[in-house]
């Protein structure tokens, strides 16, 4: 009898600005494009077969899954040296698996409504295709929360939940950006952080 082949998985590491986040970059796309799963306790990934096998982890405080990597936040006394090893192993034994790591479908794009205004529409497009790249490579997320009275409420996912230069971004990156681009826009602020 032929045994089923493993899918070959590579993952290396990258540190990020918050040092309490690693990311765990693999060599294929664990969801759609564009699309994340921010993880901030165990309760919350009950949809999630590998964010429930890493907090397992006593050092595990967030889990964030992500186009093609995982970002694992640790609680702050535990030095990396200590447990990155375990959880890369871990994560690539899940993937080895051939197991999904994420168990939600969705049969319309979650990131666009087509009830949007002409304004969100754009706010939406200008997150996803200027500031969702470069976030992700600090392996965090931004997903667009609101938008009233000239404020874009954006919530912060990842490695940028906690991190201490997310405000910076927020302000100095992500701000500048959609008030020169939109002039309806006249501030960017972050939900629950």
């Amino acid at each position: 009898m032929l045994e089923a082949q493993k899918r070959p998985v590579h993952l290396y590491m990258e540190a990020n600005p918050n040092p309490n986040s690693l990311k765990f970059v693999a060599n294929f796309m664990l969801t759609d494009d564009g699309v994340s799963f921010d993880f901030p306790d165990e309760e919350s990934a009950a949809n999630s077969p590998l964010a429930l096998e890493l907090f397992n982890f006593a050092a595990i405080e967030r889990v964030f899954i992500a186009s093609n990597f995982v970002t694992v936040t640790k609680k702050g006394d535990i030095p990396w040296e200590d447990i990155q090893q375990h959880i890369r192993d871990q994560i690539k034994t899940f993937l080895e698996s051939g197991k999904q790591p994420i168990s939600t479908q969705f049969d319309s794009d979650p990131l666009f409504d087509e009830n949007d205004s002409e304004v969100v529409k754009k706010i939406k497009g200008i997150l996803d295709e200027y500031i969702r790249p470069a976030v992700e490579q600090d392996g965090g997320a931004i997903v667009f929360h609101s938008f009233q009275d000239g404020v874009v409420k954006v919530l912060l996912q990842g490695a940028c939940s906690g991190c201490p230069s997310s405000t910076v971004t927020l302000k100095s990156g992500i701000e500048n950006l959609l008030t020169r681009m939109l002039p309806e826009v006249k501030s960017v602020e972050a939900e629950g952080i």
